[in-house]
This record gives C-alpha cells, structure tokens and sequence, in this order.
C-alpha cells in the first residue's frame, strides 16, 4: 500500500510541476512600446512627445494607428517588423509613435478613423497629406504587399524635409 501511495503522491507531484512549466511557456513577455512593430526602434509614448521630439530633433514624424485585435494591423505588423529597409529608416531617420487609440488631432484622421493608417508630420507642424498609400477609399492605409510603397513614402517625407526646411 504505500508503494501505490508513493506512487500517486510521484504522479501528483509530476503532473503540478508539467502544468507550472505550461504556464510559464504560454505566458506573454511585458508590453514594450514597439507593441510588436520593431524593438530596435526608439517609439515615443504619446502624440504630444512625438510632437516635442520632433520639433527638437527635426525628424519627421511617423505615426502608426492600429488596434491589437485587428487582423489587417497584424499582418502589416508583421511585414513591417520584418522589412529592413523600413526598419532602418524608422530607426534612424523618424520619431516613431503607434497607437492604439486615435488622437485629439483631427487632422491626423483626414479621411476617417480606421486602421491600420500611417501619416507623416514634418517638424512644422504639418501632417502630410500628400503621402498616400493606393486605396482611394482609405488613403492612408497599407497592407503587408504595400511596404515597398510605405519605404518610398518615408523616403519621400525625409527628403521633402531637407528641402522644406
């Protein structure tokens, strides 16, 4: 009897120890401000740092509207996470800031609050609206094909500013 009692306490104690190591493998790491989109990005917190960052560094600024739960945020996520060129460039050449929910800035929503939408603003102050993605009926948005044309995009906000300024 204690035998069978050795060996369903060994049991017990082997299934507690299988389910603790199953938590801690499916358990998610903290939150960064990347949100997923590039950890080797400097992402500001909140539009009116980006807005202080930018005037101070006089790099454009990129913003990144999108929602955790959207599939079409999660798949340009992702092909933007993994493009090089794009990540170079937001890396060293734009403050960054995605979000999750919209600003107070209206104009920054210049054809309605959907996601995934990035815009760019220059350091004076001004949200570009010439920077488009290819759909007439979202102008703003990209899907994960459309990053060679965000690349050119940002390539375009970064050169309009050196002859703008």
């Amino acid at each position: 009897m204690t035998t069978m009692y050795r060996w369903s306490l060994f049991a017990l104690l082997f299934v507690t120890c299988m389910e603790v190591s199953l938590q801690k493998k499916t358990r998610k790491g903290p939150q960064t401000l990347s949100r997923g989109w590039g950890d080797y990005i400097t992402w500001v917190k909140t539009y009116e740092e980006a807005l202080m960052t930018m005037k101070e560094s006089k790099k454009p600024l990129m913003v990144i509207h999108h929602m955790e739960d959207c599939p079409h945020s999660q798949a340009l996520k992702k092909a933007f996470a993994v493009d090089k060129t794009v990540q170079k460039m937001a890396q060293k050449d734009f403050v960054m800031l995605n979000l999750i929910h919209e600003t107070t800035d209206t104009n920054l929503a210049a054809d309605g609050n959907y996601v995934p939408r990035i815009m760019f603003v220059d350091p004076s102050m001004t949200v570009r609206l010439d920077l488009v993605g290819k759909y007439s009926n979202r102008l703003y948005t990209y899907e994960p094909s459309d990053i060679p044309h965000l690349a050119k995009n940002m390539k375009k906000a970064k050169l309009l500013l050196k002859t703008e300024l």
